[in-house]
């Protein structure tokens, strides 16, 4: 996915003006932060449609090329159409010199195959599909890697065992959260209940034949 994107400043802000700017094909949106004036802005339908729907928009830098000028921002709200889906508004934030942003970054897991758990048939339970945290606005990670080496049918992977890139620190700061676990898959539970349910039935019959045998003594 490319880190650019061009755009072309607004001199018309409000609603009106951002429904005509969509009914030309484009997407209204504003660049602000960084001690310095919000810039209205349009940008193609198409090309920020795309970007917007990949996992790490919201978590990386974005050269906006507005009329030839060059802003480094970070996207921090898309609005979309409720019914439809497509996109109507972008906020952009500027990403200083030295800034620190906060910023929800996509967890990716990875070595399933060397998942003992997984691999005798456990489910993947993700708890968290994106973690809150401070980055520099310089480094902003596209996502992180959680490594599912090694975890069995009831172990949980958790925050202190992801590698962090430098400078990046989570928001939650007092426990070590849980970002998935490893559960065990509902067939396995339902041949377990069949198996209770025969052995049940089975020792029913045997008391059956018991009586039955102590019946005809008599």
């Amino acid at each position: 996915m490319s880190d650019e994107l061009k755009a072309v400043a607004r001199e018309r802000v409000g609603k009106g003006a951002a429904r005509a700017t969509r009914r030309e094909g484009l997407v209204p949106g504003v660049i602000y932060g960084d001690k310095k004036p919000p810039l209205s802005i349009a940008l193609p339908a198409k090309e920020t449609a795309l970007a917007a729907n990949d996992s790490s928009f919201m978590a990386r830098v974005i050269n906006l090329d507005v009329d030839g000028k060059i802003h480094s921002v970070i996207a921090k709200d898309v609005q979309r159409d409720p019914v439809k889906d497509f996109v109507t508004h972008v906020d952009f934030l500027r990403v200083g010199k030295g800034s620190t942003l906060t910023v929800n970054v996509p967890v990716h897991f990875i070595n399933e195959e060397a998942s003992p758990g997984l691999t005798r048939g456990g489910v993947l339970n993700i708890v968290r599909h994106e973690v809150e945290c401070d980055v520099p606005g310089n480094a902003v990670p596209e996502s992180l890697e959680a490594d599912l080496t090694g975890l069995d049918i009831g172990d949980g992977l958790h925050i202190s065992a992801v590698k962090l890139p430098d400078g990046v620190v989570p928001t939650i700061t007092d426990r070590d959260f849980t970002i998935a676990t490893i559960a065990s898959p509902a067939a396995l539970k339902s041949e377990d209940d069949g198996d209770s349910e025969a052995a049940d039935e089975d020792g029913a019959v045997a008391g059956a034949d018991a009586e039955a045998s102590d019946s005809g003594d008599e």
